[in-house]
């Protein structure tokens, strides 16, 4: 098939644009044509007060990938969507609302009788932080295309509440974007988790600091990545809760080539989420033979087995996560749950994440 998406590529950063990247990569080698539409311009950087871009790709780039879009040029839509004219399907790549007039620009330039099947990927069909303004601007998107493809049955029941368009649920298929230099030694323990990432409300910093202050008293943790809104509030709850000599903090985005260090002298990933699609985290974590303690939220709760090669815990519950944190550093428990971790294998669930956006263009 001739397939256009369109979503974020190198050299902006993050989660999306590594996902869409890998998309048209495996799409390209089940011998599908494969165009990416890409952005000059993502939207205005005061809607997002972190870092937008890297210099070094995270994944190897896309040939096929143009960069004419530019949230400040509407007429770049129209004219994006009119070179898709022709093609047998264009998949929406979806992460926030703020993206939704420009989606439906393109929809526009694709003509009202359009033969092209258009599919929404929506890695979340409302943000985890709404305005009243995200419900209208995604019904808008979601009642135009052909179908819609969500990660979770809970995301599911979201977009159907947006659209009558068929709706197809499949698991996010892994991706390793910075795989360890060398194996690191199995039989040690450091009294040290990670939390990586973007910080922001629903990730659940705070909870996991609360957590900590009640947990094992022995244990640091490593926070790695942006503040979203800087980390002085982080700080004070840090100073609040006397963990000053426990917590290491590292703001900033994190380059790929520097994620291996992070995880060489950690115990485990820790993902203290209030709420949660999915995360490609706790496979980067695998993929450096760590464990991953984890809320039950989204797709996470799959991904981890409890017991096996992580903890799982209830989400936004401190006395909870304490727990968890108790259980993972009883004696021998952190090699043990080391052992468990088993290579990640993206093979298998990239076949099927393929299979599932092509029925939802047929659906």
């Amino acid at each position: 098939m001739r397939i256009v998406i369109v979503g974020p590529a190198h050299p902006y950063k993050g989660g999306i644009a590594q996902y869409t990247t890998a998309l048209a990569h495996e799409l390209t080698a089940a011998g599908h044509e494969v165009r990416l539409e890409s952005w000059s311009h993502q939207y205005p950087k005061l809607l997002y007060p972190g870092q937008l871009t890297v210099s070094e790709p995270e994944l190897p780039p896309f040939p096929g990938t143009h960069r004419r879009l530019s949230w400040r040029r509407p007429d770049s839509w129209y004219a994006c969507g009119r070179r898709l004219r022709g093609y047998d399907v264009v998949v929406l790549v979806t992460a926030t609302p703020i993206q939704m007039p420009a989606y439906r620009g393109i929809l526009a330039g694709l003509g009202r009788r359009r033969t092209t099947r258009v599919i929404a990927q929506c890695h979340n069909v409302l943000p985890h932080e709404r305005r009243a303004v995200d419900v209208r601007f995604m019904r808008g998107v979601l009642s135009r295309v052909d179908g819609v493809l969500v990660h979770t049955a809970e995301q599911a029941k979201i977009a159907k509440s947006l659209t009558d368009k068929p709706v197809v649920v499949e698991h996010m298929a892994p991706i390793v974007v910075a795989s360890p230099s060398a194996s690191a030694a199995s039989d040690g323990v450091f009294d040290r988790l990670l939390f990586f990432g973007i910080v922001r409300p629903y990730k659940g910093l705070d909870v996991l600091l609360r957590a900590m202050a009640a947990g094992p008293s022995g244990v640091s943790v490593r926070v790695a990545g942006e503040f979203w809104g800087g980390p002085e509030e982080t700080k004070r709850l840090i100073s609040e809760l006397g963990l000053e000599s426990r917590v290491e903090l590292r703001p900033g985005y994190v380059d790929a080539a520097d994620v291996p260090s992070l995880f060489a002298d950690v115990d485990a990933l820790v993902l203290p989420y209030r709420a949660a699609t999915a995360s490609l985290n706790a496979f980067l974590a695998f993929a450096h033979e760590r464990p991953v303690i984890a809320t039950r939220v989204g797709t996470v709760e799959q991904d981890v087995r409890d017991g096996v090669d992580g903890v799982l815990c209830a989400p936004d519950d401190v006395e909870s996560l304490a727990d968890a944190l108790t259980r993972f550093y009883a004696e021998g428990e952190p090699q043990r749950l080391r052992l468990g971790v088993s290579p990640v294998d993206t093979g298998p669930g990239w076949r099927a994440y393929c299979e599932a956006l092509l029925s939802a263009a047929t659906a």
